[in-house]
């Protein structure tokens, strides 16, 4: 098991968080058999902050990630380390560090900062920001908004918008 499931474990991880924004799956808190089916749905049930439970649904990218991980085991740990037990969070983000360095990503990489990609990527995509919030599961939305990371970009200013509309041209 152990090293050959690697590629297997980083790739569930990264998809995982950039595809679901949920760290605690990824540092090894979620287990096989908290993976389940329901209304048309793969689901894998987590235990969040403050102890809430929360069931998050897994886009085919993240689940197709998590079978590879999984490799057809029917109990223990989605995420293994490399001698075949849990992952802890400190292996998941050595992992992740591992894998900027060698793909050439100079910034720092973090299972939280794949969190922070989430969000900034739903809401650039356009989801709204409550469902943000929700798939966040923050409280407040202005927790979600410090999570947007391109909150500087100008291309996304209101002003374009705007000013299309007063314009009388087509805003989409």
């Amino acid at each position: 098991m152990g090293v050959a499931h690697e590629p297997a474990e980083l790739h569930c991880a990264t998809h995982t968080c950039v595809g679901e924004g949920e760290e605690n799956a990824v540092s090894g808190g979620a287990d096989i058999t908290d993976l389940h089916y329901d209304s048309g749905y793969e689901l894998l049930t987590i235990m969040g902050k403050g102890r809430k439970p929360a069931q998050i649904p897994l886009p085919v990218p993240v689940l197709r990630a998590v079978h590879a991980a999984t490799d057809e085991r029917k109990a223990g740990p989605i995420l293994l380390n490399r001698v075949g037990a849990r992952m802890t969070p400190a292996a998941a983000a050595g992992r992740l560090r591992r894998l900027a360095h060698v793909i050439g990503l100079e910034h720092p990489i973090s299972p939280h900062s794949l969190r922070r990609t989430f969000c900034t990527a739903g809401l650039v995509s356009g989801v709204p920001l409550r469902d943000m919030q929700y798939a966040m599961r923050h409280s407040d939305s202005r927790t979600t908004l410090r999570y947007d990371m391109s909150r500087a970009n100008l291309d996304r200013h209101a002003a374009h918008p705007v000013a299309a509309y007063l314009a009388g041209m087509a805003v989409g």
